[in-house]
């Protein structure tokens, strides 16, 4: 099975099962016919092969981005600008979109990047309360409930061509503390390495992304030797 087969699986079929705490809406973008068809397109342009790659992991999708594409961090602009994919979804930019992608053309572009890297989320699909983002730790009673779907999901994740020596979690505080925990006891991964998350480095440190930039570029190098040298 190829890598994109096996991740449009995955994404056709996520579904959460146990219920949410009062008001909190689950964000499922692959619902939607044509933004399912842009996964396709997207997927089979980058991911057609059987190929090994590095696990990514964002948070969870917001209502931006890929909230609307169902591809993480590319919002419609992007998907046409850099992956040649057209599209009618809105044309405005999202924050942690403009960090990726400036990111991976710094890595060569994405063709090189994508054949490399694999991004999803801890949770892969999104949620919001009172019309706003919502993030899987923001609820402690939305995390605890969730726990079987995001290790479900995770483990459906790594039965595709996915490297275990190194998984890199994009957020330093909450994110990656609890995908550490979950690491602990599950053993998934050799190691996490924590980056700094892309919509905190646009919102606050805006005028430093090329020094973010260049340190994620660094942190992702380590990959080679513990690849190399498990």
């Amino acid at each position: 099975m190829t890598n994109s087969v096996h991740i449009l699986n995955f994404l056709a079929h996520l579904q959460i099962h146990t219920p949410l705490p009062e008001g909190v809406q689950v964000l499922n973008p692959y619902k939607e016919a044509a933004v399912f068809d842009l996964c396709k397109r997207f997927y089979k342009k980058y991911y057609e092969d059987e190929e090994p790659r590095f696990l990514i992991l964002g948070i969870n999708p917001g209502r931006h981005g890929g909230g609307q594409s169902g591809i993480p961090f590319t919002d419609g602009s992007k998907l046409e600008q850099y992956c040649g994919i057209s599209n009618a979804l809105p044309e405005k930019t999202e924050l942690s979109a403009d960090f990726i992608y400036a990111m991976i053309n710094a890595y060569g572009g994405p063709q090189e990047f994508y054949h490399e890297f694999y991004f999803s989320s801890v949770s892969p699909l999104g949620f919001v309360k009172d019309g706003k983002n919502l993030n899987y730790y923001d609820i402690r009673a939305l995390q605890e409930s969730l726990k079987p779907f995001i290790t479900q999901s995770l483990a459906y994740t790594l039965s595709m061509k996915i490297e275990r020596s190194v998984c890199y979690c994009l957020g330093e505080g909450k994110n990656y503390r609890y995908l550490t925990a979950l690491n602990n006891e599950f053993k998934w991964f050799q190691k996490i390495i924590p980056l700094p998350h892309p919509r905190f480095i646009m919102q606050y440190k805006r005028k430093m992304l090329n020094e973010y930039v260049y340190a994620y570029l660094q942190k992702f190098s380590t990959h080679l030797d513990v690849s190399t040298n498990p």
